[in-house]
């Protein structure tokens, strides 16, 4: 195998593919990368048995086809400092060579043929959802998720598909996100089909999807999910277990208030109240008056925090104590320019926080003993 590559392009992907092998396995090959050439074009495949990754190499000269594996840490480290603007990759059965106009290097070689085979996306039968909508949907519940439970399906964001719509969901336990979006049926996939895929994975698949309306493929089989794109394929593993009973968590109320609230002005005063905050004392008391809401935090150790704004609120005087982070990891993932409606009943019951493009945020409050 014989190629000429463009570093900086090459290394975009490479990062992405690097970023899946593992840095320590029993199985050493998986600590590497295989590059597989045809006459047409070059694969870039990374995996560590439970998620996958077969990428296509951009900006290739394709001089002799064939395959290598080469060790993800040492190419990094050539491709990060080299500064050369082109690098060939010559592979044969012995070695490995890496050459730039100023730089040679040679690696030891491995056997192609026992990298382990990542599946690939042949079904007839799957969903197509722009891409811009599926890199929101987990921005936007990922970061509830809880990777380190023992409750194994915590760790993943739950993705139910039916006929038109997408819905995903990340918990801990203590806050819950959701958002729906819309895709639609290619051929006949199950219908309602329900998977909880790992939180890593779903960071993988945020950096691996393209910018914009560009339709990407999605299978959801029993144990596994296979998303397709135009610049490569990507697999993973699905999570072991219950996800909860999500939608019994979503507040059912009749008498409520309601509040609509800006999301920069109410992130600024978060951030201020939250000042005097420790990691014993992380609950800011929320207190709505007529025409303003009161951001208050009290440490006894560090002082004591008090940030006033203007809201649309006309009822009885009511507080709420919210951990500042969760409330912070909420507002993080929406414009600053935006609006969205706190729900908030009394002090005991969740608050909820919802938006105008289905996305939804509840969050347990503290009890004054836990702030």
């Amino acid at each position: 195998m014989k190629i000429k590559i463009n570093r900086e392009s090459f290394f975009r992907v490479f990062q992405i593919a690097a970023a899946v092998a593992p840095a320590r396995s029993p199985k050493t090959i998986l600590q590497n990368v295989k590059i597989e050439v045809t006459k047409d074009q070059g694969i870039l495949t990374a995996t560590d048995t439970e998620v996958g990754v077969k990428l296509t190499v951009p900006d290739l000269e394709i001089v002799t086809p064939g395959s290598a594996v080469v060790p993800v840490s040492r190419l990094s480290m050539i491709l990060r400092e080299s500064s050369d603007d082109l690098l060939e990759i010559d592979a044969s059965s012995e070695k490995t060579l890496i050459t730039g106009a100023n730089s040679r290097f040679e690696l030891q070689a491995q056997n192609p043929d026992e990298f382990p085979e990542v599946s690939g996306f042949d079904d007839k039968d799957y969903y197509e959802i722009n891409a811009n909508v599926l890199k929101e949907l987990i921005k936007r519940t990922l970061f509830a998720t809880d990777s380190e439970s023992s409750r194994y399906a915590l760790g993943g964001v739950l993705l139910e598909m039916d006929d038109k719509t997408i819905t995903a969901v990340g918990t801990d336990g203590r806050r819950l996100a959701k958002m729906q979006g819309v895709l639609k049926k290619v051929g006949k996939p199950q219908s309602g089909a329900t998977t909880i895929v790992p939180s890593r994975s779903m960071q993988l698949m945020e950096r691996i999807l393209p910018d914009g309306e560009v339709p990407v493929q999605i299978s959801a089989r029993a144990n596994d999910l296979v998303m397709k794109e135009a610049n490569g394929i990507f697999y993973t593993r699905l999570v072991e277990g219950r996800f909860p009973k999500w939608r019994d968590v979503l507040p059912k109320r009749e008498s409520t208030n309601r509040i609509d609230i800006p999301v920069g002005p109410m992130y600024s005063a978060l951030r201020q109240a939250a000042i005097v905050a420790s990691e014993e004392s992380r609950g800011i008391d929320f207190t709505f008056h007529k025409g303003s809401l009161v951001l208050s935090n009290s440490t006894a150790e560090i002082g004591q925090s008090r940030i006033e704004m203007p809201v649309p609120f006309d009822q009885d005087e009511l507080t709420i104590t919210l951990d500042h982070r969760y409330v912070a990891d909420f507002l993080k993932v929406l414009q600053p320019d935006k609006t969205f409606t706190l729900d908030v009943e009394n002090a005991e019951a969740a608050a909820y926080c919802e938006t105008d493009d289905n996305y939804g945020y509840v969050i347990m409050p503290l009890s004054k003993d836990r702030r």
